[in-house]
C-alpha cells in the first residue's frame, strides 16, 4: 500500500515537472520580447519597402525594422500585403508590427498604436515634363489624379473640388498611367516621387508646386501591444543616438537627414 502510494505520488510528481518545463520552453517570460516578429508592409513603395532585382525585400523600412529587431532580441518574420490590408492585418493579430512609411494621423491613431516618428516627409504632385496647365495644387481641380490606395497623397487628392481620384494598389501603377495619358498627375509622398524619377529612363516626369502635407512616418502595433510600443521606441531612440539610424538614413537618401 506504501510502495503503491509513492509510485502514484512520483508520477504525479514527474508529471508537473514535464508541464512545467513545456509551458516554459514554448512561452517568452514576463517582460521578455518575442523572439519573432511579424512585420507587414506593402511592397511598392520604393525606397522604403520593394523586391529587388532578385525578387528579395528591401528599402529603408526593411533595415531600419531589422536594426529595431536586433536591438530588442527578436527576429523578424516579413510579410507583404496591401496597403489597405495591414491595419486589417495587425487587428485581427495575423501581424505584430507595421512599418510601410504609414503616415501618422488621427483617425489612423483610432485604430493602432503608433512609435515615435522615424521620417518627416510630405506629398508631391508630379507631372509629365510636357505639362504647361499645371503648376500647382490648384490647377488640379477636375484633373484626374493617380494615387496609390491608402497614402496621404490620394487622401489629399480626394479634397480636390472636382477631382477624379484614381486608386492603385502600387505607386508604379500610379506612374504608369501618368506616363500613359491616363492622368494628368500623380499625388505621392516626396521621396517615393523622387526615387521614381530618378530610375525613369526616359526622365518624363518633374514635380511641381509645394510639397503638401508635412507628415511623420511611424510604427504601427496592436492598440493592446504597448508593452512592444515602448520597446520599439526604446529601440529607437538607441538607434538614433549610437548613430545606426543616419548609417541605414544615408544608405537610402544620402548624406542630409530632413
Amino acid at each position: 500500500m506504501l510502495r503503491k502510494w509513492w509510485v502514484v505520488t512520483a508520477m504525479a510528481v514527474c508529471c508537473l515537472a514535464l508541464l512545467i518545463t513545456g509551458c516554459g520552453s514554448d512561452q517568452p517570460k514576463a517582460g521578455e520580447a518575442a523572439k519573432t516578429i511579424r512585420v507587414g508592409a506593402e511592397t511598392t513603395f520604393p525606397p522604403f519597402e520593394f523586391a529587388d532585382e532578385k525578387g528579395d525585400y528591401a528599402g529603408f523600412d526593411l533595415d531600419l525594422i531589422h536594426a529595431v529587431a536586433k536591438e530588442i532580441g527578436a527576429e523578424v518574420e516579413f510579410k507583404s500585403m496591401g496597403f489597405d490590408a495591414l491595419i486589417p492585418a495587425l487587428n485581427s493579430k495575423q501581424i505584430d508590427v507595421i512599418i510601410s512609411a504609414m503616415s501618422i494621423t488621427d483617425e489612423r491613431k483610432q485604430a493602432v498604436l503608433f512609435s515615435d516618428p522615424y521620417y518627416k516627409s510630405g506629398v508631391a504632385i508630379v507631372v509629365r515634363k510636357d505639362e504647361t496647365g499645371i503648376q500647382g495644387k490648384d490647377d488640379l481641380e477636375g484633373k484626374t489624379i493617380a494615387c496609390q490606395i491608402g497614402n496621404t497623397g490620394s487622401m489629399s487628392a480626394a479634397e480636390i473640388p472636382g477631382a477624379k481620384v484614381i486608386n492603385f494598389d502600387g505607386a508604379n501603377q500610379a506612374f504608369l498611367q501618368l506616363k500613359n495619358g491616363g492622368a494628368d498627375a500623380v499625388m505621392i509622398d516626396l521621396p517615393v516621387a523622387q526615387d521614381y524619377m530618378k530610375k525613369d529612363a526616359d526622365q518624363s516626369f518633374m514635380v511641381v508646386g509645394d510639397v503638401l502635407e508635412a507628415e511623420y512616418y511611424g510604427i504601427a502595433v496592436n492598440k493592446d501591444n504597448k508593452e512592444l510600443m515602448d520597446k520599439i521606441n526604446a529601440a529607437l531612440k538607441k538607434l538614433q543616438e549610437n548613430g545606426e539610424y543616419d548609417k541605414i538614413y544615408q544608405k537610402w537618401f544620402g548624406d542630409t537627414k530632413q
